[in-house]
């Protein structure tokens, strides 16, 4: 006998309904077509499908073998169709996202969880081992979304603005630097500045600061973790630049001061890189759309440095 899909369902259908009407309703077919498909399926097995005559409608040995194989192979017909049906509505998909910006996470933790809830057929990853090759991971798919602030330009990648950040100085409360509103290059250039572990072109104070006024510090300390690293300056084991978020929650912090950089400060600006592929799909949309609230509902801090104009 050559099985199709329709003569399984055809079987659960007569045998949960009782009847070739109520079943050819269900089915969306006329009851002659669904009677015909019947003598058919018969045909094809070679035995009686249904034992006759008997009302409600009784399958024979034979269809309880059929109807058996109908109940564990279309729950996962059924389930594949409407996983399907799902990526093309945009309603099922992954987002597994990869961070070149080390203190991202402050802001991006909380959008992420009102994500899952939003989207529950989206695999959702952080790829944190991905973060020295975030956007090459995103090209060869092996992630959906990076966050940068180092917009590049490449083929089939589009990157979508998130929000304006300012980068700050953080130093001991007893530093000579603690009193002043902003600091300029030369202050750093006997300073111990504490970094995060990356390409220095990728970092604010180098590529936005210290390197267009040519200017060194006096050495550079490498940590991973942002709470090291403010433990550290707090300790007066160096200074560091941060994204003004992440000094937000240091705001009461007793031990550390903040600075602009330069008089007016600086403003750099957050991207989501996405495949130009998945640009529209409406759960890379609302995560877009949720990275940017969850940025914009954070307390704005009381802190000198926001003020460009002392």
């Amino acid at each position: 006998m050559h099985l199709e899909l329709r003569h399984l369902r055809t079987i659960r259908a007569i045998h949960d309904h009782g009847g070739l009407a109520r079943a050819a309703e269900v089915l969306n077919i006329t009851q002659s077509a669904l009677s015909h498909q019947v003598r058919a399926m018969e045909e094809q097995a070679g035995t009686a499908l249904f034992l006759r005559p008997a009302k409600p409608m009784r399958l024979s040995p034979a269809g309880m073998r059929l109807l058996t194989l109908a109940r564990q192979v279309l729950p996962l017909v059924e389930a594949a169709e409407a996983e399907m049906r799902g990526v093309t509505q945009g309603r099922v998909g992954r987002m597994h996202i990869a961070m070149e910006c080390h203190a991202c996470f402050n802001w991006l933790l909380p959008a992420l969880d009102r994500f899952r809830h939003r989207w529950p057929q989206v695999d959702i990853d952080v790829r944190a081992g991905l973060a020295f090759t975030a956007l090459p991971a995103l090209v060869r798919g092996d992630a959906d979304l990076v966050v940068s602030s180092d917009p590049e330009d490449l083929p089939g990648v589009t990157f979508e603005p998130l929000f304006d950040y300012h980068p700050l100085l953080a130093v001991p409360a007893s530093h000579p630097l603690a009193a002043r509103p902003f600091a300029e290059p030369a202050d750093l250039a006997g300073e111990t500045l504490i970094t995060y572990p990356m390409d220095r072109a990728r970092l604010d104070v180098f590529s936005h600061f210290l390197g267009p006024a040519g200017v060194r510090p006096a050495a550079v300390r490498e940590i991973e973790l942002t709470d090291v690293i403010l433990l550290l300056v707090a300790s007066g084991r160096g200074v560091a630049v941060l994204p003004d978020w992440v000094l937000a929650r240091e705001a009461g912090n007793p031990d550390l001061r903040t600075l602009r950089l330069g008089h007016g400060g600086v403003t750099r600006r957050l991207f989501a890189a996405v495949r130009d592929e998945d640009r529209a799909r409406p759960y890379v949309q609302d995560m877009l759309r949720l990275a940017r609230e969850s940025r914009s509902a954070e307390p704005a801090p009381a802190l000198q440095a926001f003020d460009p104009h002392p």
